[in-house]
């Protein structure tokens, strides 16, 4: 096929928690809108695909949920995930002619598999590595970039491989790269960050993102992707690459699954997150419900020492137990036949979390998360309408479907 006819493909990639969701969830919108078809492929490395299930619910995939393929349980850049890639590109274009592919990688993804295998590319052309670097992360564990260049140092006068390696790695292979969160930190440091970073990559372009604001029109300007650029580099980390290609958790990096009906106390959640948490869990999310908030699905969303909550949608459980719901009795009387097909003992209620962090914590943490879940005493004392202490914010934000 001629390189003309090729059907141009973005790959978003970045550390575990730096907004590559929230990017995609705002490309996604902007194609319904306007009319755009595109086709997207999301990769979680836990077995539970929240990144999936949230993508899901985008208006773009809801209309059409062939348009988006997901990979789970597997990483993107290992031998199974670049097998499981070309399968879901095949089955993407067999159903559409879209104008791009739109490819969210996890977090703990190696770019140069990736790079590698859309080079030998047929059918699509590789236009952009983008490569989303969490600001707050830099300025909170590296000093605002300025420690970013003297660990990876060390690492290799010690030949150790470990998640810095994977972060600079990162942002060698990327043709884009996109510092996001700038939001929250100081103004006047964002300039350090980005001169320290562009010292590992000159030749990316570098941009500031705010909640994932991208006009997806720049999208269709960019010229192929330069493989010359990173031959070198290519070269010289293709022996060590090729060791982890047969790894889905490299880095020393370890994933917990946490399952349960059972809501969480949430002063004994607030409590554990504040002595529990730090930099070696990098990133927990997931679905969850509080004591104290029994009517609303709530997301749960950590990076490093931050967490954040957003409302997701409300229990049907919920819904059925508001005595000014607003539906009408067939409505209801539907409803709670959906509900008694439920497994748990709070209808349609559960925790479903994913924990990834350093194998030396993440147990450490997943532990103590589940000491956060009611007793069967506190669940009687729920059930009677107790009030549970509830520290967390009031605020919270509602996802939109876009």
């Amino acid at each position: 096929m001629e390189t003309s006819k090729k059907i141009p493909a973005v790959i978003l990639n970045g550390f575990l928690g730096s907004g590559k969701t929230t990017l995609f969830r705002n490309l996604l919108g902007q194609s319904n809108t306007k009319d755009i078809p595109v086709c997207a492929i999301v990769n979680d490395m836990s077995e539970l695909d929240v990144d999936g299930e949230l993508l899901g619910t985008t208006d773009a995939v809801e209309e059409n949920s062939s348009i988006m393929e997901s990979i789970h349980n597997c990483l993107l850049s290992s031998d199974k995930g670049i097998e499981k890639l070309d399968q879901a590109i095949e089955r993407l274009l067999a159903k559409h002619q879209p104008k791009l592919i739109i490819i969210e990688t996890s977090g703990s993804c190696h770019p140069m598999p990736l790079v590698e295998y859309f080079k030998e590319q047929n059918e699509v052309q590789l236009i952009g590595v983008f490569a989303l670097i969490d600001s707050l992360m830099l300025s909170h564990d590296f000093n605002y970039g300025e420690q970013l260049i003297p660990r990876l140092q060390q690492n290799l006068s010690t030949g150790k491989r470990d998640t810095v390696n994977l972060l600079v790695e990162q942002v060698m292979f990327c043709s884009h790269l996109f510092l996001t969160k700038s939001d929250r930190i100081e103004k006047d440091k964002l300039p350090h960050i980005a001169s320290y970073i562009q010292q590992i990559n000159p030749y990316a372009s570098t941009h500031s993102l705010s909640f994932g604001r991208l006009e997806i029109e720049a999208l269709f300007d960019l010229p192929e992707y330069d493989y010359f650029k990173v031959a070198q580099l290519v070269q010289e980390l293709k022996p060590v690459l090729e060791a982890e290609s047969k790894d889905d958790r490299p880095y020393n990096m370890a994933t917990r699954v946490i399952k349960d009906d059972r809501p969480f106390h949430p002063q004994r959640l607030w409590n554990i997150c504040h002595e529990y948490l730090d930099q070696r869990i990098y990133r927990s999310k997931g679905f969850f419900w509080l004591a104290s908030r029994d009517k609303h699905s709530l997301l749960w969303n950590q990076v490093a020492g931050g967490i954040s909550l957003e409302i997701i949608g409300s229990w049907r459980s919920g819904i059925l137990e508001d005595p000014d719901n607003g539906l009408i009795e067939e409505e209801i009387v539907k409803l709670k036949e959906i509900v008694a097909q439920e497994p748990g003992r709070f209808g349609d209620r559960h925790c479903d979390l994913t924990v990834i962090g350093d194998e030396s914590q993440v147990d450490r943490f997943t532990d103590a998360l589940k000491s956060c879940f009611l007793t069967d005493k506190e669940i009687e004392l729920w059930k009677n309408g107790f009030s549970f202490e509830d520290p967390w914010p009031k605020n919270i934000v509602r996802i939109k479907n876009v």
